[in-house]
């Protein structure tokens, strides 16, 4: 499961890109509609990135959460960009890309006020 801003424009429309692109994507749920607790996530870690939650304990976020969701797909190119985003030093790259992007998601098309992320 991926658990995402629902509250977020550009969140919304990263998912949505998802759904319309990625034949393996997850179930992707809003964080506002889950019990966090429940799933072993805190309301820092879902305010700050995206969080995929799956079975045997699997748990990743930011970049590596859309390495892994990359890495699984049927279709070789997005399979081959995940397993790439998975190896040093490209994994480093992509976690800081994902950082600077997440903190200012809200300057991005299709993002509202309510992407800032609260410090």
């Amino acid at each position: 499961m991926l658990v995402y801003d629902g509250d977020c424009g550009f969140c919304q429309r990263c998912v949505d890109f998802g759904r319309g692109r990625l034949p393996a994507m997850p179930e992707a749920v809003r964080w506002q509609d889950l019990d966090l607790a429940e799933h072993g996530l805190t309301l820092d870690q879902v305010t700050r990135s995206i969080q995929l939650v799956g079975p045997g304990g699997l748990h990743a976020s930011g970049a590596r959460a859309v390495a892994l969701m990359l890495a699984v797909q049927p279709v070789v190119w997005w399979r081959a960009a995940g397993r790439i985003m998975l190896v040093p030093p490209v994994s480093w790259a992509a976690e800081v890309v994902y950082r600077v992007v997440a903190r200012n998601r809200h300057r991005l098309p299709g993002s509202t006020d309510t992407c800032a992320i609260q410090r």
